[in-house]
């Protein structure tokens, strides 16, 4: 159970640095964000591939990610917080985001970032309802989380 904990108290802390972050004068959205960090979509078979630019000394906060998926840096040099602390990310990289992810990052050099969703559509609209949660509390459980905390249940009653 304290991993649960450390993930809400993780979720909280970094919903106020968000928070703060909205609340500069260097905060950016809609148009100035699409000038800044320039998106390039692709579709094929299935699948969603975003691609962002994200230019050096830059910080972004990412979305709530509703699955997992692969992503690969394919320029730049980035420090990520994510629940699990900083990490330093140079290309070429690749890894997979988990369901749940939601990111602070800071680009120490210009970065491009590619991330791909399985999806039918080709509806940006769609596609972001479709892969991102507006609040962590948007994410319900899967069956392999509550079959996970079934077993870790069962196996402390039987004092496994």
């Amino acid at each position: 159970m304290q991993e649960l904990s450390e993930k809400k108290e993780f979720q909280g802390r970094i919903n106020t640095i968000e928070g703060k972050m909205r609340r500069t004068e260097n905060f950016v959205t809609g148009k100035e964000l699409d000038v800044l960090f320039p998106l390039k979509h692709t579709f094929v078979d299935g699948m969603y591939v975003r691609e962002i630019f994200m230019p050096k000394g830059s910080m972004i906060m990412s979305k709530i990610h509703k699955h997992r998926h692969p992503y690969f840096v394919m320029k730049g040099d980035t420090s990520v917080l994510t629940e699990k602390g900083v990490q330093r990310i140079k290309a070429p990289y690749n890894g997979i985001t988990e369901r749940g992810t939601k990111r602070l990052l800071y680009m120490h050099e210009d970065t491009i970032w590619i991330t791909v969703h399985a999806t039918e559509s080709k509806d940006l609209d769609i596609i972001e309802e479709e892969v991102i949660a507006k609040t962590f509390d948007d994410l319900p459980f899967t069956e392999i989380e509550v079959e996970s905390f079934c077993n870790k249940v069962i196996n402390q009653e039987e004092g496994v």
